[in-house]
C-alpha cells in the first residue's frame, strides 16, 4: 500500500502514527490484503455455508422477578450508599 493510504486509514481510524509505524504497516497491511485475497479465492459463491440459517428469536420484554428483590444486595456491595441510592464524589462542576 501507498503511504499516502495508510495515512489516509489512518486518519479515518483516528488514529496517530509514526514514521516508523507507517513503514512497518506498509508491509503488514500488504500481506493482510493478499491473505484476504487468497481466503476470497477459496470461498466460492456455490458452496454452501457451513452453519445453517440463523434466525433472531425474540422473547417478550418481561419482569421475571418481584420489587427489590435483589436491592438488599446490591447495596450491600455498593462502597457507600444512601437509601437506596449509591453515593459517589462530585465530579462536575456546577456553579460556573
Amino acid at each position: 500500500m501507498k503511504r499516502e493510504e495508510i495515512v489516509h486509514l489512518a486518519t479515518l481510524s483516528r488514529i496517530t502514527l509514526t514514521e516508523k509505524e507507517l513503514e512497518n504497516l506498509a508491509g503488514e497491511l500488504s500481506s493482510i490484503v493478499s491473505y484476504v485475497s487468497v481466503i476470497s479465492d477459496i470461498v466460492s459463491d456455490d458452496v454452501a455455508p457451513a452453519v445453517g440459517a440463523r434466525f433472531n428469536i425474540f422473547r417478550r420484554d418481561e419482569v421475571t422477578n418481584t420489587a427489590d428483590e435483589f436491592s438488599a444486595a446490591l447495596i450491600a456491595e455498593m462502597p457507600f450508599s444512601e437509601g437506596r441510592y449509591m453515593k459517589v464524589k462530585k465530579i462536575l462542576n456546577t456553579d460556573e
